[in-house]
């Protein structure tokens, strides 16, 4: 037999082995005894199969290190502070010689706009941690920066120039946030135990607007208020504790959500919630005896783009409104006759023709209303203005050129203005009669898109870029 036949041989042979033991591989049974059983009867735990985008929030929780109670007392419980008007009186000594400020810390977050509430020696604040696609509530040591505790809850998204928008709420006992698909969150701040939580899209048929909420929570006279816009409830008031619905609002004028927060006010005698919903500016009872009763609404002014700035209270019965993205200013007049109201605009102009802002909520202070101009302001755009509350078109006083901080926050401390540019740079002006004077700037960090708002306790400015938090000591 030759070579040729030889190999023939063994490579049918070789086949022949293999499918037969592929066959026998399939039809072996080496056990019989299995028995079929009804679902269920495995003892298995329900729930573990859902959708990604089926959101258990504040499911996940991480503690980071046991530290000691803070000596420090120092409090900025919600969006521009206490009394919701970015004033700050305090007895520390801040210095405002042109030596820069230490640098106390400095952490890495997701990108995104939000900022912290401080109380008692700890900073909270809801990043976004893209990797997880993940809300976390963080809870920070001021003085160190060192992370505490983490509460986080799977939230998917995409991004939109971002993430993360806006100021948690704290008060004894909880810490309620607010997260950029509505998803609000009550934990108790000491161990980060979840509360309680609501999903605005499920529980009040929410929509939430272009580049996710910014609305953050406000808390008066120890009640909740939230402006869901949804499908039935415009405002309502909750139980801070217990997520309880106290009050609420029915959306009769069918506003949308903004990103603009509910301001407190008293106007004409009478406690209001004034709030800018997509759709106009609206005012709800915040008395007790009729809380929660709509008393007024405008809707000749009606941000159709976004609404970011909120309402600001510059006379007794006057209030100064303003959009970015071209919509300008305005100014609001509330009157009162017994138990009748009228709203109505008295005033309105494009940016380029008076007092207006894109993101920052103005400040009324020393009888002045400083802001910094949108893009959109003319030559003038960017730059830090003074105007009197009965002129809105003429300005009292203008930073210098170089001096521009575009879309960044501002805020008052002791007479003064600290303003931190889009591009991380601090400026720190003295308030005078009708007009302010540069004391110093410092350039913080190589940071772009510093947009997210300034907190400030026991001498310590929180503030930061996109992606950086950090701690400067400003006080001696």
């Amino acid at each position: 037999m030759d070579s040729k036949k030889i190999i023939t041989c063994i490579t049918v042979a070789v086949i022949l082995l293999f499918t037969g033991v592929i066959i026998g591989w399939h039809l072996y049974t080496p056990r019989t005894d299995f028995e079929i059983q009804a679902p269920g009867a495995d003892n298995r735990p329900e729930g573990g199969a859902r959708s990604i985008y089926d959101v258990q929030i504040g499911e996940h929780f991480m503690k980071y290190a046991d530290v000691e109670p803070s000596s420090l007392t120092g409090k900025w419980t919600q969006f521009r502070g206490e009394k919701s008007d970015n004033i700050i009186v305090t007895a520390e000594n801040i210095n405002f010689s042109g030596s820069d400020y230490p640098i106390l810390w400095t952490i890495e977050t997701g990108e995104g706009y939000a900022a912290p509430v401080i109380y008692n020696g700890r900073a909270y604040f809801l990043d976004y941690v893209e990797a997880l696609s993940s809300d976390a509530l963080r809870c920070l040591d001021l003085e160190t920066g060192a992370e505490i505790w983490r509460r986080w809850y799977r939230s998917p998204m995409r991004r939109n120039h971002g993430f993360s928008r806006t100021v948690p709420v704290i008060g004894e006992g909880y810490i309620i946030t607010i997260g950029p698909m509505g998803h609000v969150m009550c934990c108790d701040p000491e161990t980060g135990d979840l509360l309680w939580a609501i999903d605005m899209q499920k529980d009040f048929g929410t929509t939430i607007p272009q580049w996710h909420s910014g609305q953050c929570p406000l808390v008066d006279d120890g009640i909740l208020v939230l402006a869901p816009a949804g499908e039935e409830i415009l405002l309502a008031g909750l139980d801070c504790l217990t997520g309880e619905i106290l009050w609420s609002t029915p959306n009769t004028i069918n506003y949308d959500k903004s990103h603009s927060s509910i301001m407190p006010m008293t106007i004409a005698g009478k406690r209001t919630y004034v709030y800018i919903g997509l759709g106009g500016v609206c005012g709800v009872s915040a008395d007790k005896d009729d809380i929660g009763t709509l008393l007024w609404h405008v809707s000749t002014w009606r941000p159709s783009t976004a609404a970011v700035p909120s309402p600001v209270q510059i006379a007794q019965n006057r209030i100064f409104l303003c959009a970015g993205y071209g919509v300008g200013g305005a100014l609001l007049e509330v009157n009162r006759q017994g138990e009748r109201w009228n709203a109505a605009i008295t005033q309105q102009y494009n940016p380029r023709d008076g007092i207006s802002c894109e993101q920052h909520t103005p400040i009324f202070y020393n009888n002045m209303l400083i802001s910094v101009l949108p893009k959109s302001g003319g030559p003038m755009r960017s730059r830090v203005v003074c105007y009197s509350p009965t002129n809105l078109n003429n300005p009292l006083w203008i930073s210098e050129g170089d001096e521009t901080i575009v879309d960044g926050p501002y805020i008052v401390i002791n007479n003064h203005l600290f303003a931190f540019s889009e591009t991380a740079e601090l400026f720190v002006y003295e308030i005078l009669q009708q007009s302010m004077r540069l004391l110093k700037r410092q350039k913080i960090m190589d940071g772009s898109d510093a947009f997210g708002p300034l907190s400030y306790a026991d001498g310590i400015l929180v503030l930061g870029d996109d992606h950086t938090l950090m701690a400067l000591k400003i006080s001696d």
